[in-house]
């Protein structure tokens, strides 16, 4: 039954997409739309694990999904006549039909008219990725506050005002032209990374039941790049994507606990997908337009280029930090460069690097982690000790707490 029901959300899941995207089509109201998707979805778990999945799941929720929508604009308007057949669509009855007519240009077009819509410009920016995260890929409220650092009132507040103000713009539910596609680019980008980093940091205990977020973000970026073939950043997003995922047997043990980078078998990391984003990057870079993914993804190949640990270019990773640093300032570039830091002038270097930054990352855990090892390693243990406990406290996982906890484990052992 537990098998049953992780089948049921991934299907559900990847169907998602290109179903809420073409009920959006039909009715062109994302409220409508979503609450017929989420109706089709109890109905499919009921019906599925009785009679099996259907041939096309994506085609079956569109279909009872269409069917959801219109009975409830009958009840809401019995004096009101339907919207006009154009509005609708062709509305066949038949699922069958319906399949037939979903094909890979109907899903290119379906996801991208959704991802537009929601990252319109009359929408401020830091909306337009919840409200995608939300409607595209389902993500819960709380997932998506944690991505952003927020409360989830304040998350839920963020969402509902983004559905207010493209219900209020008038927002045409088409696929915009050449030039504003251009303009809607980055962030819809950002949306993308968003949902693959979702999936890919979420803990190694729970990430098998997430792990096709990861999926779901680099197909949609390779969707952005058959629009976009020729954009430098595009290529470099999709890169950074198959590089970091190329590592996902590697990151834990057989036991569940997280692997770090250095610890991890390389031959379990996927060669295809490092080939696929080694060719992306050097084709990226030869338009000469570094962007933020360029450079991140620069500093994965970095990584998958060393055949071991030790061969590792840290002081070229240090550089590219400091580069990104320049071109998006944020805390967390800062973190991940004094990683780097510490490999090239010494754990003393790294940590007067982060600790201006405590205030604004202090309830981020791999922050105290990362300063709890600078300081293990400096033979500071007391003030270790204290920031490995904070690091516990904000774990989000039994595995990230236990991993912590050795480190306690060391301390305390080591104490005289």
């Amino acid at each position: 039954m537990i098998e049953d029901a992780r089948w049921l959300d991934v299907a559900l899941a990847a169907a998602r997409p290109q179903a809420m995207a073409a009920l959006l089509r039909y009715f062109r109201d994302l409220d409508l739309a979503e609450e017929a998707f989420q109706e089709a979805c109890l109905r499919a778990l009921k019906t599925w694990p009785e009679k099996g999945p259907p041939r096309d799941p994506a085609a079956w929720l569109i279909f009872v999904g269409r069917n959801v929508a219109i009975d409830s604009v009958r009840r809401r308007a019995r004096l009101a006549p339907l919207p006009p057949d154009e509005q609708l669509s062709d509305l066949e009855d038949a699922e069958a039909e319906l399949a037939e007519r979903i094909d890979g240009a109907d899903y290119r077009d379906d996801v991208l008219r959704l991802l537009f819509v929601c990252c319109h410009p009359d929408v401020p920016a830091t909306q337009q990725i919840a409200i995608a995260l939300r409607v595209v890929s389902g993500l819960s409220v709380g997932q998506i506050a944690r991505a952003f650092l927020v409360s989830e009132a304040a998350m839920e507040q963020r969402i509902t005002r983004a559905k207010v103000r493209i219900a209020k713009a008038g927002v045409p539910f088409e696929v915009p032209g050449a030039v504003e596609r251009t303009e809607r680019l980055a962030a819809v980008a950002a949306m993308i990374y968003l949902v693959f980093n979702e999936g890919y940091s979420a803990p190694v205990d729970t990430g098998r039941e997430r792990a096709g977020l990861c999926d779901e973000a680099i197909r949609l970026v390779r969707l952005l790049l058959r629009l976009f073939p020729a954009e430098p950043e595009i290529m470099g997003l999709a890169a950074l994507m198959l590089l970091q995922h190329s590592r996902a047997a590697a990151r834990s043990d057989t036991e569940g606990r997280p692997v770090l980078l250095e610890a991890q078998d390389r031959s379990r990391w996927n060669r295809s997908a490092i080939a696929e984003g080694l060719a992306l990057l050097d084709k990226a870079m030869r338009h000469a337009r570094p962007g933020a993914y360029q450079l991140q993804a620069a500093i994965a190949a970095l990584h998958a280029r060393a055949g071991r640990p030790e061969e590792t270019d840290w002081a070229q990773i240090a550089a590219l930090y400091g580069a990104l640093e320049r071109i998006e300032p944020s805390p967390v570039v800062t973190l991940n460069r004094a990683v780097a830091v510490a490999k090239t002038a010494g754990p003393n270097a790294a940590l007067t690097l982060i600790e201006p930054l405590g205030e604004r990352l202090d309830g981020y855990f791999h922050f105290h982690g990362l300063r709890g090892h600078l300081l293990m390693q400096l033979e500071r243990s007391s003030e270790a000790r204290e920031a490995f406990t904070r690091a516990v406290a904000l774990a989000r996982s039994a595995a990230e707490a236990a991993h912590i906890r050795e480190h306690l484990d060391h301390l305390a052992g080591s104490a005289p």
